[in-house]
């Protein structure tokens, strides 16, 4: 599975956490906008993360943290651990 195909489905999911999180508004930002623009740095990456894993119930691996870029990263790691697998 294409790795956006596979994210794509969790895209608008993962737009509103980091909206909700984070407490910015989901009109400012779209899937692609790096979520350092946002003010979300690597410790609220972390965050990010556990809240992903709350979320969906699954349990994300630390070191995939890196690929939490934008939304659309997000929802592709998402994908991943669902599909049993992680990128690269």
């Amino acid at each position: 599975m294409d790795e956006v195909t596979g994210a794509s489905k969790y895209v608008d999911d993962v737009k509103q956490l980091v909206s909700e999180s984070f407490l910015i508004d989901a009109g400012t930002f779209d899937e692609s906008t790096p979520l350092e623009d946002l003010g979300i740095d690597s410790r609220k990456r972390v965050q990010l993360l556990a809240t992903l894993e709350i979320h969906f119930d699954i349990v994300i691996d630390l070191e995939e943290r890196h690929r939490l870029t934008d939304v659309l990263g997000a929802a592709a790691v998402v994908a991943d651990t669902f599909a049993g697998r992680s990128g690269s």
